[in-house]
Parts: structure tokens; C-alpha cells; sequence
């Protein structure tokens, strides 16, 4: 029994652990990919790109496997592919969302990200129809959208929060880039 408590607190924090490493499931994304989503968590527009690149490599990996003949196997990787896509937009989405709760200034960025979220979505729709990937590309396609919303929504909200608190915007830039914040105009 004197040795319940430690265990079970190395057993939790071991799972927690594992969790931090990536916020995606194991096979969602590649250790670089992760590393560069660590790299780019203090600066907003830096893990936007981040993202867009991440999603652009499985828009590139479903675009290259379609082009390819027909293999065996192949509707279970466009399900697998769109699966990640699902995962990875979610936690994009996540992120976006976290952005506006905190008033982060990511307003450039938004427009590249719209167009790129339509990009994605004819990406998306090529396949054809079969059932091994229905449900998923559904999921991603609406977890697509949703990111897409936030994005379309963000920039105005934005727009007037930073009208009212100058000072926040101030920070902001600040916060951004503290070398040029300082100095002389």
C-alpha cells in the first residue's frame, strides 16, 4: 500500500506526458511536424503558416495518391489521409479559437487562411464516393468549414476589439516583434 500513491502518480503523470508530446494522436502528424508546431507556439501567425504547411502536405499526399493507379489498399489511405486532415483541423481550429479568446493579432493572416480552407475543400471533395471514407470526409470537410467560420468571423471581431483598446494593440505589436516596438518613429 506505501507504494500505491507514487505509482499511480508516475502512471498518470507517464500518460500525461505521452499527451504533451503532440496534441494530435500518434500517426496524425510526423515528429517535424510537431517540433515545428512547438517552435511556432509563441508567435501566432508563425503557427498559423505552421499549420497551413502541415495541411498542405496531406492536401499534396491526397492529390498524389489520386493521381496514382489504383492500388489495393488505397480507399483505406484516402480514409486515413482524411482522418489526419479531420485531426489536424480540429486542433488548427482549436488554436484560431484560442487566438480570439486572447485578442492575438493575427488579422494578416486570415485572408491567406480562407483561401487556403477553399483550396482544401476542392482537395477534399476529389475522391469519389465510396463508404471506406465517407463518414471521415464528412468530418473533415465540416471540421473544415468550422475553421473556415472562425477565420471569416475573427477578422471583424478583431478589427473592432483593437478599435477600442488601442493600448491592446499596442501590446500586441509589442509582444510581437519587442525590438521595433521600442524603437524611435
Amino acid at each position: 500500500m506505501k507504494w500505491g500513491v507514487p505509482v499511480l502518480l508516475f502512471v498518470a503523470s507517464f500518460f500525461a506526458a505521452t499527451r504533451l508530446v503532440g496534441q494530435a494522436p500518434d500517426g496524425t502528424m510526423s515528429e517535424g511536424e510537431v517540433e515545428t508546431l512547438r517552435d511556432a507556439a509563441y508567435i501566432p501567425s508563425d503557427r498559423i503558416l505552421a499549420y497551413e504547411r502541415i495541411l498542405d502536405t496531406r492536401m499534396k499526399r491526397l492529390e498524389d495518391l489520386l493521381a496514382k493507379r489504383r492500388h489495393v489498399g488505397r480507399e483505406q489511405d484516402v480514409h486515413d489521409i482524411l482522418d489526419q486532415f479531420a485531426t489536424i483541423t480540429d486542433e488548427f481550429a482549436d488554436n484560431l479559437d484560442d487566438y480570439r479568446k486572447r485578442h492575438r493579432d493575427v488579422r494578416k493572416m486570415l485572408p491567406k487562411l480562407i483561401q487556403a480552407t477553399e483550396r482544401w475543400s476542392t482537395a477534399l471533395q476529389a475522391p469519389p464516393e465510396d463508404d471506406t471514407y465517407k463518414i471521415v470526409r464528412k468530418l473533415a470537410l465540416d471540421n473544415l468549414k468550422d475553421l473556415r467560420d472562425e477565420a471569416i468571423s475573427m477578422g471583424p471581431e478583431l478589427d473592432g476589439y483593437f478599435k477600442e483598446h488601442p493600448d491592446a494593440l499596442k501590446q500586441e505589436k509589442e509582444r510581437m516583434d519587442p525590438d521595433r516596438a521600442h524603437a524611435p518613429q
